[in-house]
């Protein structure tokens, strides 16, 4: 029973960026300007099917994605929680709420955190 959790904790973490399994739903999200479905944290799954989607999209529903308010190639997720969207900042050299904080070097990184968005594999 414990292999079987870690094993979805796992999945979870890399598909859904870990949600408690009583948060995860299928749902619609708008991510860079389209619809992408699937299962996910509830907060990141903000419509229930892809016509509602679609119509968020068209303008009939408000995109807090729209234009994108994410800082240096970072791409938006549009969530149910405010301000409405979230940034995805991984692989862009920045962190924080829009993206616009400069990650630290890592000669620099013993004295302070080191964001996880930063951290290159």
């Amino acid at each position: 029973m414990i292999l079987k959790l870690f094993i979805f904790v796992v999945v979870c973490t890399q598909l859904v960026y870990a949600c408690d399994m009583d948060q995860i739903r299928q749902g619609c999200r708008i991510k860079n300007r389209a619809c992408s479905c699937g299962s996910g944290c509830i907060g990141e799954y903000r419509y229930d099917n892809i016509q509602e989607c679609q119509n968020a999209l068209r303008g009939k529903r408000g995109n807090a994605c729209s234009p994108n308010p994410c800082l240096h190639g970072g791409s938006c997720l549009q969530i149910s929680h405010q301000p409405g969207y979230k940034c995805r900042c991984e692989g862009t050299g920045y962190f924080g709420m829009r993206c616009n904080r400069a990650c630290p070097s890592a000669g620099n990184a013993r004295d302070q955190v080191f964001p996880y968005e930063c951290i290159v594999i």
